[in-house]
């Protein structure tokens, strides 16, 4: 019998069973290819799983267990795996999570809500009162924490490498209060003068084209293919078919080459903040 590797289960969940999955696999002697016939996924898929690169579905861990025969440990793993992001992301955001900590680079485009990784905890908390109502309040902090936790990706002064659109009408959203909303402009603007993000306005006359309602994020990586992730308030969809995730990313340089420049948007979100902050409305 071979002998069990150590797995660095600190990294992701991903890694943790696909490091497991490709030590099962050698030791029952199968290929990529042989573990994967008689079922609905291709080599590379269960390549990227090996590689920590994706999530494994129920579906896929049912067929593992049975190839390999693990006894449900494949199974057993994934449930563990869906409990334990339970009350931490949304199910469908949690790849998109551990993804924005491997990238190398993200792009962002926000056309009615400034993107999580931007939020402070006034902001977050107002879009939770508002998608989900009836949570109870220590519901909410969960949520506050955790997207606060997601913002100190950050920290590293150099890695990933972020840019974000905005669109300008939301720069005077009433989702908070004018002091509160300047305060989450000013936590922009000072990422962006760090030099720590590359912020920019897309005016509120820009020409509009139907894509430009959802929001996007493109994220690419040193060695797993680019994604694209677009989200509403209860449900959001991981595109990774290069042609498309290839498109969106034509669709945001026309949006970056349509917006404002970084420094003028700098100046606008500076100002708007002072303007919110000191009672000036504009029309």
């Amino acid at each position: 019998m071979v002998a069990s590797r150590d797995i660095d289960g600190s990294v992701s969940v991903p890694a943790l069973y696909g490091k497991e999955l490709r030590w099962k696999r050698e030791a029952a002697g199968l290929t990529l290819q042989q573990t994967v016939e008689e079922s609905f996924y291709g080599v590379s898929y269960l390549s990227e799983i090996e590689r920590g690169q994706r999530r494994m579905p129920m579906d896929l861990a049912r067929h593992v267990d049975r190839v390999l025969g693990t006894d449900g440990f494949f199974e057993r793993r994934c449930e563990d795996a869906r409990n334990a992001r339970r009350g931490v992301h949304a199910e469908y955001f949690a790849p998109v999570a551990e993804m924005e900590k491997r990238a190398r680079s993200i792009e962002e485009w926000g056309p009615a809500l400034i993107p999580g990784l931007l939020h402070t905890a006034p902001y977050t908390r107002a879009i939770a009162h508002v998608t989900h109502p009836l949570d109870l309040a220590e519901e909410v902090d969960v949520k506050v924490r955790n997207r606060l936790q997601r913002g100190r990706l950050f920290d590293d002064p150099q890695r990933p490498e972020y840019w974000v659109i905005l669109h300008e009408p939301l720069l005077r959203s009433p989702l908070l209060p004018p002091r509160e909303m300047a305060d989450q402009l000013d936590h922009v603007a000072a990422l962006g003068r760090r030099r720590r993000i590359v912020p920019q306005v897309l005016p509120w006359n820009a020409p509009l084209s139907p894509f430009m309602a959802h929001s996007m994020k493109l994220m690419e990586f040193d060695d797993e293919p680019p994604v694209m992730y677009t989200e509403g308030p209860y449900h959001g969809q991981l595109i990774d078919d290069p042609a498309v995730v290839k498109r969106y990313g034509k669709a945001y340089d026309r949006l970056r080459a349509a917006a404002l420049s970084s420094e003028a948007s700098l100046a606008m979100i500076e100002t708007t903040a002072e303007d919110l902050r000191n009672g000036n409305q504009r029309d």
